[in-house]
């Protein structure tokens, strides 16, 4: 069974720094598209970055500057690191990536989810 898996989240004050996550487990062949998610209590989840296997970049405009995505293609994993972050920046961090699997003997590209990881940003 293919899982993401994030860890790194926490507690942190302002202009503080964060670095998260996320590690593909089970049966991948590789990967494409990954990248990070939030979503604050009351708001609609929203994207954060993406990272292609190119390593082309998107970053939403409340983080650019600040946020740093990189990966490791070899080992199917995504990181974020944040930097001067804001309690703006509180939330539940998701890691997203589309991954090649074999099913049924067919090669199959999904899109999967993390469990989330929660970022708090207070004095």
């Amino acid at each position: 069974q293919v899982q993401l898996v994030e860890s790194g989240g926490g507690l942190v004050q302002p202009g503080g720094s964060l670095r998260l996550s996320c590690a593909a487990s089970g049966s991948i062949l590789g990967s494409e598209t990954m990248g990070w998610y939030r979503q604050a209590p009351g708001t609609q989840r929203e994207l954060v970055t993406t990272i292609t296997r190119g390593r082309s970049t998107v970053y939403a405009d409340s983080v650019k500057g600040r946020f740093t995505i990189s990966r490791d293609s070899a080992e199917n994993a995504v990181y974020l690191q944040m930097n001067n972050l804001k309690p703006e920046d509180t939330a539940v961090y998701y890691c997203n990536a589309d991954l090649w699997t074999i099913v049924g003997g067919t090669n199959r590209l999904s899109n999967y989810w993390g469990q989330g990881t929660q970022v708090t940003v207070s004095s």
